[in-house]
């Protein structure tokens, strides 16, 4: 499909790899994710991606950022 016939982005239902709790990606995270070049959708809900990324400072395994 070439840019004018996609689709715009819709909320998305996902589970959360960690709690297995189901959260929603947004239309709005979509596009930013689309605008950041991520290539990934997240796995993780927004409390489980904070406890995360608490753990990987702590540990000293943070991602360069």
């Amino acid at each position: 499909m070439d840019d004018q016939t996609k689709k715009p982005p819709q909320d998305e239902t996902r589970t959360c790899v960690d709690c297995a709790a189901e959260f929603v990606f947004t239309a709005g995270e979509q596009e930013f994710y689309e605008r950041k070049g991520f290539t990934e959708k997240p796995k993780r809900c927004e409390p489980c991606r904070r406890r995360r990324k608490q753990q990987r400072a702590m540990t000293g395994q943070g991602g360069g950022r």
